[in-house]
């Protein structure tokens, strides 16, 4: 009989992922099929430096030029080369100046680099914003890049005021991105036209007649083709389904364990998400129902 032999492509591992820390620096990490998975750090990039810590991550995966795009706690957003980690570009975002206390009074919390481009001369264009809700939308063309100029804000509006923003997630076609956090239910917004188009209303009170305050951890569009469909985790461990073109109350709301979800992310079928908690608990629900998919997981924190 005739044999077949799996043989891996030294050059490409079956995993490879790019992880940010709190001391500033990227990390590749891989994993090979023998030994089975073990996985291990293989680069470091960077220098560490607490002051400079990653706070936000977004990657145009892109078959040509692609790009990762990095937040920092100094309010600096820099373009990486994802392949070999060299610096293409550094921007600052807006902010307080230095003299009105600097990035750390309103620091940088989320981050959206755009995969598409409009044209061969743009290196890259972001979505960034603020614990307090300043959002900025930059592009950043190749010879400001080599020339280390500071590109100026294209566009700049303030999705809240008084509030804590916590995460921004960008539908599939890049069109509409939806912000949430610590006392700012979760709302949808046309990038094109830095107009809301759509706001959460809390859920109704419990039967002791108590509401509960919004606090929203993180969230996610659930299909590709349709941005009306949101899905949206809180700090008290539920997770949403919203249907924006009906109402404004959930469609749906599960609760998970005990703790805060700080993850989500949508299956490309357009009904599952998967979710990770703050103490490493895992999770898949269909959310036409509701209903877990598989058994949880514990990453063993």
């Amino acid at each position: 009989m005739p044999r077949t032999t799996v043989v891996e492509s030294p050059g490409c591992p079956p995993l490879r992922a790019l992880t940010t820390d709190i001391l500033g620096l990227v990390k590749v990490v891989e994993a090979r099929t023998n030994p089975a998975g073990a996985a291990k750090v293989v680069e470091t990039w960077g220098e560490p430096d607490a002051s400079r810590a990653i706070v936000a991550a977004s990657l145009a995966d892109r078959a040509a030029d692609p790009v990762l795009a990095v937040a920092r706690k100094n309010g600096v957003v820099e373009l990486l080369n994802p392949l070999n980690g060299d610096a293409l570009a550094a921007v600052k975002t807006v902010g307080p100046a230095p003299d009105d206390g600097g990035a750390e009074g309103d620091p940088l919390v989320a981050l959206h680099l755009f995969t598409r481009q409009a044209s061969d001369s743009m290196l890259g264009t972001f979505i960034a914003c603020t614990d307090k809700g300043k959002a900025s939308m930059r592009s950043i063309m190749k010879e400001n890049a080599a020339s280390g100029s500071d590109a100026g804000p294209s566009t700049t509006w303030d999705v809240c005021s008084g509030c804590n923003v916590q995460f921004c997630s960008v539908d599939h076609g890049e069109s509409y991105a939806m912000f949430g956090g610590k006392g700012i239910e979760v709302n949808l917004w046309d990038i094109a036209s830095c107009s809301k188009t759509w706001s959460a209303k809390s859920p109704r009170a419990n039967s002791l007649g108590i509401f509960t305050r919004p606090w929203f951890t993180a969230g996610t569009f659930l299909c590709k083709d349709d941005h009306r469909k949101i899905v949206a985790c809180t700090n008290n461990h539920q997770v949403r389904l919203y249907d924006t073109s009906l109402q404004r109350r959930p469609a749906i709301s599960v609760d998970f364990r005990e703790a805060p979800i700080k993850a989500v992310a949508a299956d490309p079928n357009g009904h599952d998400v998967y979710i990770g908690t703050g103490t490493g608990d895992l999770a898949s629900f269909d959310m036409r129902t509701g209903l877990s998919e598989a058994a949880s997981y514990n990453c063993g924190y």
